[in-house]
């Protein structure tokens, strides 16, 4: 090469880098101002969300009170009939351990077998590295309770519920769901693109009415119950529902999350407590972080539906790590305990008849309850709610208040979940505890 060709090639490069640095000075130098942005700092200071200043006001009503912190305490033991709150011990009613199986010795020994034998992380999603054999396991086990042709197994309840719904439902479709159904299942309607109507609880012609007004307009229509409802602790009329879906050709979708595990003469859930074919019912969703004692949630239904949450629903299989060894170990054993042991979810639901019973005859109102472990008391506004369950933890009782937005205004209450293992004695404890207290109530200020 001559001597003036490579100084031709040099001074080539040398302009390059030449202009890359000047490219890379004008990148560096702040852009011309375009006048300051007017903005309200409610939106984009988090001190000034609105969401903050509710926080916030509920804190300045608590001090105000001189009322005790009751939220986030450090437990100390296992969360059953009774529990162990930062050294003290209470009656607890805020369990959804409702058969005591989370302290089960055979369900902690199983829990512990698994993470020896494959850790405490299955390491990535099923479809990969991450199936293990207690995942199909507890889809069998769960599927010969049910009836149903095949069942997935899920990393979460809450996250199962919406993202089997967000998955299924397209714009083209209608979701018509009672109004009382759970935030996981709204949080799955409010993903999609579908029209979404509600109908006032249990009513059952207005329903229909929707149904006759709009089954024609969509493609396919998706009807969402509960199998017990969670604030209520009411139960659906699944035969009627059921020949309502089959007329207008709809399907319909059970939240079995408080009723799996207690309501039934065996206490298997909706399936046992009605007498119909389980084909009947398109979906079945379960928790497990109710009567299993761990955490996860299952859809159970026809193998159709199934293969396509499991390939291509995301956030039920698709996109997430599996359910951990431990928890599923967990749930199949709690799973063979309720199937072994009935009378787990027989004495439990006695213990709500005998809380109910005690309660009316106090003149207390524990509105819809009825063969299930869920019993509201129903507060006439906010301020008693919450006045009420600080007095009952003062007295050693552990019942959560359940207020606006969770409830309409005037359907405040506390909300007791039921357990096997409470006693005639706390439960008759608990109601002449609420009796006394409700003689000396203060009036309410309207702060709510």
């Amino acid at each position: 090469m001559s001597v003036k060709s490579s100084l031709e090639r040099l001074k080539m490069q040398i302009r390059r880098e030449s202009s890359d640095s000047e490219e890379d000075n004008a990148a560096k130098k702040p852009p011309q101002s375009r006048g300051e942005v007017k903005a309200s700092p409610a939106f984009y200071q988090f001190d000034k969300f609105p969401e903050y200043k509710e926080f916030t006001t509920m804190e300045w009503y608590l001090d105000k009170e001189k009322y005790p912190r009751t939220q986030f305490l450090k437990r100390l033991s296992v969360s059953d009939a009774t529990v162990n709150l930062e050294g003290r011990e209470m009656i607890n009613f805020s369990t959804y351990n409702y058969l005591g199986l989370a302290g089960d010795a055979r369900v902690k020994e199983a829990a512990k077998r698994a993470v020896d034998t494959f850790g405490t992380s299955t390491g990535s999603g099923r479809s990969i590295t991450g199936e293990i054999d207690l995942h199909r396991a507890f889809e069998n086990e769960i599927c010969e309770v049910l009836g149903t042709e095949d069942a997935v197994l899920s990393v979460g309840g809450y996250s199962t519920n919406t993202f089997a719904i967000g998955y299924l439902c397209r714009n083209k479709d209608l979701i018509l769901y009672d109004e009382l159904i759970h935030n996981s299942a709204l949080a799955g309607c409010k993903m999609t693109a579908a029209r979404r109507i509600g109908f006032p609880h249990n009513d059952y012609e207005a329903l229909e009415a929707l149904l006759a007004a709009n089954r024609g307009k969509f493609e396919r229509v998706l009807i969402l119950v509960e199998g017990v409802y969670s604030m209520d602790g009411d139960i659906p009329d699944l035969p009627r529902l059921i020949e309502i879906k089959r007329r207008y050709k709809a399907l319909l979708m059970v939240d079995e999350a408080h009723s799996f595990g207690i309501i039934g003469p065996n206490g298997l859930g909706v399936t046992d407590y009605f007498d119909f074919d389980p084909h009947d019912v398109d979906i079945f969703f379960g928790s497990l972080s109710k009567s299993f004692g761990t955490c996860g949630g299952y859809i159970a239904g026809p193998k159709p539906l199934i293969a396509m949450l499991k390939y291509f629903a995301p956030g039920v299989l698709l996109y997430g790590a599996a359910p951990t060894p431990a928890n599923t170990a967990a749930g199949l054993e709690s799973l063979r305990i309720m199937r072994a042991e009935p009378e787990r979810a027989r004495r439990l639901v006695d213990n709500a008849r005998h809380f109910i019973q005690r309660a009316k005859a106090a003149g207390l109102d524990t509105y819809n309850s009825h063969d299930s472990a869920v019993v509201p008391l129903m507060c006439r506004d906010s301020e008693l709610a919450l006045w009420l369950s600080m007095a009952l933890f003062g007295q050693g009782i552990c019942a959560y208040p359940m207020l606006h937005p969770i409830v309409p205004r005037d359907k405040s209450r506390l909300r007791f979940f039921i357990n096997t293992f409470h006693t005639y004695e706390q439960l008759d404890y608990t109601i002449q505890c609420i009796v006394d207290n409700l003689r000396v109530a203060p009036k309410s200020k309207g702060v709510f």
